[in-house]
């Protein structure tokens, strides 16, 4: 009984007890909406230098932390809601504009991945030698930059369909990002098509890409699979349009990045 008790009174307190604590398959309390979430389906936030809210998304910074559902709008509802005073118990220094800081720091992050992807060579680049990577195994992502002709891009999706061995798994298609990023993550000029080969840095690069959409659309990437557009793909979108523009992988931002 006294384990019971003790269990509870943990699933109601906002605040963790470290970032020691925190386990693979964890769940934790979102003092937002005061439910039991998968850690991976959340942001640890703990009180920085200044008093202010900074995100952990390597779930590693000291001191005990509150956890936020990871979509953009429960970070906009939370900073309008004063959660954070709330949950540390303290004034907190919180910036209105915590939510789209966030999103630019996560999509950083999935950037700098694709960049140590490429630079270990596991990115393909220029519509010809993409085409070709598809009709070869080893593909795990199609991406388009948001940008990008729509003809270009339904020339690829028609090859990636004509891959029979490509249609018996799951391929990402990404258009998270435009082709701006693109050229500044891999470190090459007007980057429009682009395929992710499998490899250590690619997963990473998938990983932190599934984050960032679940943030911006408040959906599991997986979910979104069902109105994918080509067969044995699923969409990773392109941001809403009314969230800020990413011009830049670094964008001025900085926090706490890897996985």
């Amino acid at each position: 009984m006294l384990a019971i008790a003790q269990d509870h009174r943990a699933q109601n307190d906002e605040l963790d007890r470290g970032a020691t604590s925190v386990a693979a398959g964890a769940e934790r309390f979102c003092a937002l909406t005061r439910e039991l979430r998968p850690v991976a389906e959340m942001i640890r936030f703990v009180v920085g230098p200044a008093g202010d809210a900074v995100p952990d998304l390597k779930r590693k910074l000291p001191g005990r932390g509150i956890w936020i559902t990871a979509t953009r709008d429960a970070i906009a509802d939370a900073v309008k809601r004063n959660v954070f005073a709330r949950g540390f118990k303290r004034d907190m220094k919180v910036s209105r504009d915590l939510a789209g800081r966030l999103e630019d720091l996560l999509a950083k992050s999935a950037l700098d991945a694709l960049a140590i992807a490429g630079k270990a060579g596991n990115v393909v680049t220029g519509f010809a030698k993409v085409e070709a990577a598809l009709g070869q195994d080893g593909v795990l992502a199609l991406i388009h930059a948001s940008d990008a002709a729509e003809d270009g891009k339904r020339k690829l999706n028609t090859a990636l369909r004509r891959n029979i061995s490509v249609r018996q798994r799951e391929i990402a298609q990404i258009e998270a990002f435009n082709g701006v990023d693109l050229d500044l993550a891999l470190n090459r000029l007007n980057v429009v098509h682009a395929a992710v080969l499998a490899g250590p840095a690619s997963e990473t690069f998938l990983a932190r890409v599934a984050r960032l959409t679940r943030y911006r659309s408040g959906k599991s990437p997986d979910s979104m699979s069902a109105v994918a557009p080509a067969e044995g793909a699923r969409e990773i979108n392109a941001p809403d349009a009314n969230a800020p523009e990413l011009n830049a992988p670094a964008n001025g931002a900085q926090g706490n990045l890897t996985e």
